[in-house]
């Protein structure tokens, strides 16, 4: 491995924006300093560090400053937000099940259609961390709760981790991740219940270093073991991935799905295709830092039921976001969320039936989240 540095020029005006550009270089064209013509500041030369592996990668990382008071200025105006010097990094490609995680965080956070919920959250000062949730059904009344507590010691890179819900099933994990190899996680969770006595167990394994995500989890059954396997390929923002699962007691593949993507910063598309018969896409669009926009499509072969809906979030301000989805069955959803004070989150939510605006039967919701 071979490090060289080199000068490289630097805009003092780097600034906080969400948006980076894709390459290290200074545009003066871009640079709102640079660009404004009573600014008497001129671009840095700032050194680089640039890290040669033996396989030809390379990753670079530059220093942040923060923004001059002129190129504040400029910002205020309305300059766009072009930052001459970032951090860029190979990135790990996400797990299987995050594939397109943007866009279904669009569809699902800030909504609980039909249920009056609360969250507890709280952490010892020993470093316990506990997590406590109860909800009521609206419509059959029914009431759920769990709890949890989880604890690290990091000096040994485990993670403790205890659930306990009203159906009366205990479970407990312990993990353990970087120690053996870097990347390398490995897990054990385990399932009791005590009024029927059934156990289970359930090892698991993952991988992730740059380009690449693997896990493997091997689910034990007292017929025979089932193997769930799955792994992302990721380069310069394109994502294939594959997921399977080998069912030992029939020898015969119980999952088949293949999935491909792209994300490219404030842009994500995704594809899959789960057992042959049922197709899937998302795309997901961060219009500007306020609003964020994402399409779903589903389609099952054999049948002409085509699923489709639109989503949208928008941050009314730091402490408050609204949430809208509507899909092709005419289910409007919509979604307020609340930070009424540090620690304290309100969310209020409504399902809405188009077809049948006046006959009733729409859903509304609401959620308390308490962190101390």
């Amino acid at each position: 491995m071979t490090i060289t540095q080199r000068p490289r020029p630097l805009c003092p005006s780097d600034c906080a924006c969400s948006v980076r550009p894709s390459v290290l270089s200074f545009s003066p064209s871009l640079c709102p300093i640079a660009r404004d013509p009573d600014c008497s500041e001129t671009p840095r030369i700032a050194p680089q560090i640039r890290v040669m592996s033996d396989k030809g990668g390379e990753k670079a990382s530059v220093v942040r400053k923060e923004a001059s008071p002129a190129a504040q200025a400029n910002q205020n105006k309305g300059a766009p937000c072009a930052p001459c010097c970032h951090k860029v990094a190979m990135a790990v490609p996400p797990a299987y099940s995050d594939l397109g995680k943007a866009a279904k965080d669009i569809f699902g956070k800030g909504y609980g259609f039909g249920i009056v919920k609360l969250d507890l959250k709280t952490k010892a000062q020993s470093g316990v961390e506990f997590t406590t949730s109860g909800s009521s059904n609206t419509d059959t009344g029914k009431a759920t709760g769990n709890m949890e507590t989880k604890y690290k010691v990091k000096k040994l890179g485990l993670s403790f981790n205890q659930k306990w819900n009203t159906d009366n099933t205990l479970t407990t994990e312990v993990s353990m991740e970087d120690q053996l190899a870097k990347g390398l996680k490995l897990a054990l969770d385990t399932s009791f219940v005590p009024n029927t006595g059934k156990t289970s167990a359930k090892l698991k394994t993952g991988y992730k270093r740059d380009f690449i995500n693997l896990g493997c989890d091997l689910d034990f059954d007292m017929a025979g073991p089932t193997v769930h396997a799955a792994a992302v390929l990721g380069y310069e923002g394109w994502l294939a991935g594959y997921q399977m699962a080998f069912d030992t007691a029939k020898s015969k593949l119980s999952q088949n799905n293949f999935a491909l993507g792209y994300k490219a910063g404030d842009f994500q598309l995704h594809t899959n295709v789960n057992d042959g018969t049922e197709f899937g896409g998302s795309i997901y669009h961060k219009v500007n830092c306020h609003l964020e926009t994402a399409i779903n499509l589903a389609w099952t072969a054999g049948s002409n039921n085509t699923r489709f809906g639109i989503g949208a979030k928008y941050q009314l301000d730091k402490d408050a976001s609204l949430s809208a989805k509507v899909n092709n069955a005419s289910l409007i959803g919509v979604g307020y969320t609340q930070a009424l004070r540090p620690g304290v989150k309100l969310t209020l939510s409504a399902l809405i039936n188009g077809k049948n605006f006046n006959a009733g039967g729409h859903k509304v919701g609401m959620g308390f989240e308490l962190e101390a």
